[in-house]
């Protein structure tokens, strides 16, 4: 592979159709689904009571096309009924380290040197699939992951979104050349895989995440080994069915779900890894970064970690900002997902001058969210599991015991059903250096904290160790160029709230503790999963 800067555009070409299938020769994004449309409703129940009908079913680890299992097994469960098994897996232990590893360098050995057509074919029938699937695969993740229909729609389509951007981004790579000719020479640049790569996703985008990683990495021409969450291995495994259906050769990617403290930590400090994605939390993330620099007994090469972590993520609101505008982006990126995305807003930071009258208006919309069941698509639904409930519900405490003042919710919503549910929570007049406002809480509790002014609220909103998404509101110019300049995140949105970024528009990822900024659905991110060849050849006279 080869690179440039430049985005995937008109005239990328390669056979017309996949399995009768258009390839697209421009990147648009998936729409979403309208499920106001009734026929869209009645696919979306149809899919969900379908899925219901398959809960409960085992799954096997695939490792070099071989699909195995355990003594040890795991469950899955469903986050808004506990009682209700999704999926059981095998557990990847210490012993299948070595065997999935000795695949997928078997695998890379004939991968590498397969065509850019063939890598990129392969992502466009993936493409096609999960079209074909897209309702039944939302299902899967309304059960497992407590995902509302919209939230479920959005993975999805962001997951379509990658195979077919890093598809085109793969086909301009490969098209890159030397940016000088020397007289006498032909020269070079070309972009190789890397080798075996983990990639460890997070439970939170179990479709968007999971893939994208293991997409960009295979059709860069490296081979992976897959160590999905304990939370979401079911989703995952959905996924790599419909790999192996379009055509996935034997060891390109290995389905290892397991544990992190054998299987995980094992596989990231093995000689032979090339490089970890990984997204997740911050701990995770440094313990892996730490393991993954000390060189091992055999290993020839600096490994390579892409890291995407975690956030607190500020909308700053400014005196003269529409606050009716302000008060649906702050609820919106706070409680979409029951504030479960690294770019969720945990905190809403106002100036004193409508600090009050944003509070009282605020507080209404907040009201309005519904909690429940979220095959019942509910605005809200539960949380991932037991130990994030009682983690979210010790952050709330903590707020108020530092002086916070409770504004709306503050406990477990019972209301909903015996799943692991909470209400919307906001707590005001916090402190900006108190522990909810410095600490990700990854559940819905908003922090608000009164600003002197625009620029003071740019202070508060850099005072943390993250760098991931942030947001502003205000109708200045001035300030709206303040910010750009000032407010120091890898996503800044002006005038709309900070989560749903779009692949291509959004390029994601961010500063400081949040990660290495790589920047997943932009057109440097296959460059992480690369290395650059320069090839100079003397011309015989």
């Amino acid at each position: 592979m080869a690179t440039t800067t430049t985005p995937a555009r008109e005239g990328t070409r390669i056979s017309a159709t996949v399995n009768n299938a258009q390839i697209p020769t421009t990147f648009k994004n998936e729409p979403s689904v309208d499920f106001s449309n009734p026929e869209n409703a009645r696919r979306m129940r149809a899919a969900i009571e379908k899925v219901r009908n398959e809960l409960g079913r085992e799954y096997d680890l695939v490792i070099g096309g071989h699909h195995l299992k355990t003594a040890e097994k795991t469950q899955s469960i469903n986050p808004a009924k506990p009682s209700e098994i999704v999926g059981i897996h095998q557990a990847a232990g210490a012993s299948e380290v070595e065997p999935a590893m000795q695949a997928a360098l078997k695998a890379f050995e004939t991968w590498k040197f397969s065509s850019i057509e063939e890598r990129t074919n392969l992502l466009f029938r993936v493409s096609a699939l999960l079209r074909e699937r897209k309702f039944e695969l939302m299902a899967w993740m309304i059960f497992e992951v407590g995902k509302n229909w919209a939230e479920a729609d959005g993975d999805i389509a962001e997951l379509i979104d990658f195979c077919d951007f890093y598809a085109l981004e793969a086909l301009r790579l490969s098209k890159a050349e030397a940016p000088v000719q020397l007289p006498g020479e032909r020269d070079y640049l070309r972009y190789i895989p890397l080798g075996v790569g983990v990639v460890i996703p997070p439970w939170n985008f179990p479709g968007a995440i999971m893939g994208g990683m293991t997409l960009a990495s295979i059709v860069s021409g490296n081979t992976v080994i897959l160590k999905p969450s304990s939370d979401s291995p079911t989703i995952a495994a959905k996924v790599f069915e419909i790999l192996e259906e379009a055509g996935l050769p034997d060891g390109v990617v290995n389905f290892c779900p397991g544990h992190g403290s054998s299987f995980g930590n094992t596989i990231v400090e093995h000689p032979k890894t090339r490089y970890i994605a990984f997204t997740g939390s911050k701990e995770v993330g440094l313990h892996i970064n730490q393991r993954a620099a000390m060189q091992q007994p055999g290993q020839i090469w600096i490994k390579r970690t892409i890291l995407e972590m975690g956030g607190k993520d500020s909308i700053v609101v400014d005196t003269d900002a529409d606050l009716d505008a302000a008060v649906e982006g702050v609820a919106s990126s706070a409680f979409g997902f029951s504030g479960q995305k690294c770019s969720a807003c945990s905190r809403a930071i106002v100036d004193e001058r409508v600090y009050d009258k944003f509070l009282q208006r605020l507080k209404e919309r907040v009201e309005k969210i519904t909690v429940g069941d979220p095959t019942q698509n509910p605005a809200m639904g539960p949380v991932v599991n037991e130990k994030s409930m009682q983690s979210i519900l010790g952050y709330i405490e903590k707020g108020i015991a530092e002086g916070g003042r409770l504004i709306s919710g503050g406990a477990r919503a019972t209301e909903a059903g015996d799943g692991y549910f909470i209400q919307p929570t906001v707590i005001a007049d916090v402190d900006p250096m108190a522990t909810i406002s410095q600490q990700e809480i990854f559940g819905p509790v908003l922090a608000v904290i009164k600003s002197r002014g625009f620029e003071h609220g740019l202070e508060i909103a850099n005072n943390t160790e993250f760098g991931l998404t942030g947001a502003v509101y205000t109708t200045s110019e001035d300030k709206i160029e303040a910010a750009k300049e000032q407010f120091h995140v890898g996503n800044l949105y002006i005038n709309r709230k900070c989560t749903g970024a779009m692949v291509g528009a959004h390029p994601f990822g961010g500063f400081n503790m949040s990660g290495t900024d790589s920047k997943a659905g932009g057109p440097d991110y296959l460059l992480l999963f690369t290395q650059a060849k320069s090839i100079g050849e003397k011309i015989a006279r």
